[in-house]
């Protein structure tokens, strides 16, 4: 069950830590952020939208995600707490400015200020204007939204995932929040290729021969690599149309439980790589 997936990701890190000695530095960052964020979908509790079968079949058939922004009704008092929470984890980052936290927490008190950064960023609005009047960084403020809302959105994501028509779906954004695929995978059964939500983490069909970023199909553009020291478990997709790579795992070749989630987290040297040869991410508005 996705419930129980942050758990068995703790547990293999600590299995890491235990056999290592010590995580490194990065994972072990990211590690606590995880924590955050399993805490905090232990205690979310959401309404399932009522959309009705035909609302959904229409939604799904006109490219529009299940979940706008306008049926996104989570608790806002957890909202600041995990805000909060968050806030104080990035500060642990040294390369912040000054005092740059502090006004962080000053935007998680205010809830109106909160709810309209929230929305921007869900709606894929820049955060500039509210960063501006608030004293602080963009990108901070818009990986402090994500970051923060990612459980939340998990919990709709686990509700509304299951009415999702595969076949009728197969978009370069996620069905379930819009949100854009930050991984991918092959499945064991056929080797189709699924990609993951940056937001939610929502899984959905995909074309394997199609950039899920700009959405070209010029075969003479798009190339994957593959690590022939793994066993050609890990591929990275890159388009030379637009310059983005995403990152992929063959379940096909794995015989172990293979974890998306952590595998987004213990492949962060294939991103160095990539962006070293002048690819870029294709999504945005995230840490992890």
């Amino acid at each position: 069950m996705r419930s129980k997936v942050d758990s068995k990701i703790l547990e293999r890190l600590q299995e890491l830590e235990q056999k290592e000695g010590q995580l490194p530095g990065t994972v072990e960052y990211y590690r606590e952020l995880l924590q955050i964020q399993a805490r905090a979908k232990s205690r979310i509790v959401v309404r399932k939208p009522s959309l009705g079968r035909d609302l959904v079949y229409d939604r799904l058939r006109e490219g529009i995600p299940l979940l706008l922004f306008r049926d996104f009704c989570p608790d806002w008092d957890q909202v600041q707490t995990v805000f909060e929470q968050v806030v104080i984890w990035a500060a642990k980052d040294s390369g912040n400015p000054p005092g740059e936290s502090e006004r962080l927490r000053k935007i998680g008190r205010n809830r109106s200020v909160l709810k309209k950064a929230a929305k921007a960023w869900y709606e894929g609005h820049s955060l500039g204007d509210i960063a501006t009047a608030e004293g602080v960084d963009e990108v901070m403020l818009t990986s402090a939204i994500a970051v923060t809302l990612k459980p939340f959105l998990f919990v709709y994501s686990s509700l509304l995932l299951p009415d999702v028509d595969q076949d009728l779906w197969q978009r370069r954004h996620c069905p379930v929040c819009g949100g854009k695929p930050d991984f991918a995978y092959l499945d064991k059964e056929r080797g189709a290729r699924w990609l993951l939500c940056s937001r939610c983490d929502a899984d959905w069909l995909f074309l394997r021969l199609v950039c899920p970023y700009c959405g070209t199909q010029n075969q003479d553009a798009l190339a994957y690599f593959t690590d022939e020291e793994e066993s050609y478990l890990y591929r990275l997709y890159i388009c030379e149309q637009c310059r983005t790579y995403i990152k992929a795992v063959d379940l096909r070749r794995s015989e172990a439980d293979v974890l998306l989630s952590l595998e987004r987290m213990m492949t962060l040297d294939m991103d160095r790589q990539a962006q070293e040869k002048g690819y870029k991410c294709g999504w945005t508005n995230l840490i992890v």
